[in-house]
């Protein structure tokens, strides 16, 4: 379906349609052979339509598009015009490639990344999250999506009870983590990194503006965030998120995150387990899995999408990322 002069869309059987008329993702190409210069032109002179196809179905993807280096991945991010999102307090270890561009997470590939909202575990957390495929995987390590609404409403419907718990109460992330950052850890982003600092106070001063507090055991800390809220409402959609990082068990010999992760309800009661693994069942059935292609542009909104990571079977793979608030 043609969309304007520059762009036009493109159906894909990973796709899923819904009864208000929401196509999730919604996925872009070229109307004709381009170049990057022309993309980021037409980014900007098209920026009010992107943003309201972004506000309706939450991600869009760019496929085709001559987007073949991190360079050129960071001027699209500069041609949307979007403020960078620090990444402070933020949990998982990355590297600067170019300008606003990082890696994307340095856990090994070979490990499932649950799915979360972007830095849902602070209160200034970012808006939209850019994804570019530099390299795309041989096997497994695709970037599953999943509509937050959805998940709630499902969530609500299962376990009423639970839900309201977690409006009132909110959820308490807690994580223990070194003054060096681990790699093999999803988590892995030690204090000194996460918090800009090798001074404790001055950590401890810039996570209590996070709403986070420190405790200390020796080098290492306790990370204590929130209570957070849990389930938010998105005002332009007018519809309330699964805005929260329990997409899985947190406790015990099967939960999802590493064993120096945590998480209870605000008021310090345990996480019901048994509606952790019903929200699994959950994404799992109502996600999206659009396989990676070389040159792939997916710009997500963090306020109404959670995303993970399957584990990579065949390498290579490199996605690389931006934040932007």
């Amino acid at each position: 379906m043609a969309t304007g002069r520059f762009f036009q869309e493109l159906e894909l059987p990973e796709q899923k349609t819904y009864s208000d008329g929401v196509v999730f993702p919604v996925v872009l190409t070229p109307t004709a052979n381009t170049n990057i210069t022309a993309f980021k032109e037409a980014i900007r002179a098209e920026k009010p339509w992107l943003e309201s196809l972004l506000k309706k179905s939450g991600v869009i993807l760019f496929r085709g598009f001559p987007v073949t280096t991190s360079s050129e991945f960071n001027d699209v991010i500069e041609a949307f015009g979007y403020p960078e999102a620090p990444y402070v307090g933020g949990r998982a270890a990355r590297t600067q490639v170019v300008g606003r561009v990082y890696t994307a997470n340095e856990t090994p590939p070979d490990v499932k990344i649950p799915f979360h909202h972007e830095m849902a575990y602070v209160p200034e957390f970012p808006s939209k999250i850019s994804f570019f495929c530099e390299e795309a995987p041989g096997s497994g390590g695709q970037t599953p999506i999943v509509l937050s609404h959805i998940v709630y409403e499902k969530m609500k419907e299962k376990h009423p009870e639970f839900v309201a718990k977690l409006e009132e109460h909110g959820v308490t992330y807690i994580i223990l983590t070194g003054d060096e950052d681990q790699p093999l850890s999803s988590t892995g982003r030690g204090w000194k990194t996460a918090y800009d600092t090798d001074d404790k106070k001055v950590a401890e001063e810039r996570a209590a503006k996070l709403g986070t507090r420190l405790e200390w055991i020796g080098n290492a800390a306790k990370v204590i965030a929130g209570p957070m809220p849990a389930i938010r409402f998105d005002k332009e959609s007018q519809q309330k998120t699964w805005f929260n990082n329990l997409t899985g068990p947190t406790n015990g010999p099967r939960k999802i995150h590493d064993k120096g992760a945590f998480a209870e309800l605000g008021n310090g009661e345990a996480v019901d387990d048994d509606a952790m693994d019903d929200c699994v069942k959950i994404l799992e059935e109502e996600c999206v899995v659009v396989p990676w292609k070389k040159g792939d542009v997916m710009l997500v909104n963090n306020l109404t999408v959670l995303h993970a990571r399957e584990p990579l079977l065949k390498p290579p793979r490199r996605v690389l990322a931006s934040l932007c608030k």
